[in-house]
């Protein structure tokens, strides 16, 4: 499996390409910012996007959404209630001082327990709401995406339209936390963390 992280954007938001080696299909996964440094490190690796995934439809997950469409003709995928944001970037971004392009209509809506294959890889859609409505983690190989729901010592913030701080956290003790101590959690900002640790240690959970 290929694996790269970018922090893209004012917000340094994580940007994931996961790649099948055998294959060379990838997805994207949040690309929220900086498409062409994406588009390059893709081609670096000589990858075929399939699959733009969003785990949520927050402007600095989901601001290069277009261009990266437009390039690749990869599949758009988000939840369906997230989907609606896709039409308001814009003005979302506007109100942090931010421009963006509004996204185009999605493809695909993912759902919870979906598999989505890219090459010999196999992500499963796990429903994690609480951040956003919407809000999704994708799983694999000892591997889980899990956007704002969960960060290293902390959670997503709840204060935006639709979050809510008891979904949030009955998503990662129900959900996340269920996938095994040993999965390493790979945020949608900050550094990379394992499901054991934010058991032992995130004061959220204690």
């Amino acid at each position: 499996m290929i694996l790269k992280a970018l922090a893209v954007g004012p917000i340094m938001a994580n940007c994931y390409i996961i790649g099948c080696e055998e294959t060379r299909n990838a997805a994207v996964i949040d690309p929220g910012d900086e498409a062409d440094r994406i588009l390059t490190t893709l081609s670096e690796d000589k990858l075929t996007v399939r699959y733009i995934l969003n785990t949520h439809g927050h402007f600095d997950h989901v601001g290069a959404n277009m261009r990266l469409k437009e390039v690749t003709g990869a599949a758009l995928a988000i939840h369906p209630d997230d989907a609606p944001m896709l039409d308001t970037l814009n003005m979302a971004a506007a109100s942090f001082g931010m421009a963006v392009d509004n996204s185009p209509p999605p493809d695909l809506l993912i759902n919870d327990g979906d598999v989505i294959n890219i090459g010999n890889i196999a992500l499963k859609v796990i429903h994690t709401p609480g951040h956003s409505p919407g809000g999704v983690s994708f799983h694999t190989n000892g591997i889980v995406f899990v956007g704002d729901t969960l960060f290293a010592g902390s959670i997503g913030r709840t204060d935006f339209p639709g979050g809510d701080y008891n979904t949030l956290i009955s998503s990662v003790r129900n959900k996340l936390f269920l996938l095994g101590d040993d999965v390493q959690a790979l945020t949608g900002h900050g550094p990379a963390t394992t499901i054991g640790q934010e058991k032992r240690t995130n004061p959220f959970f204690r």
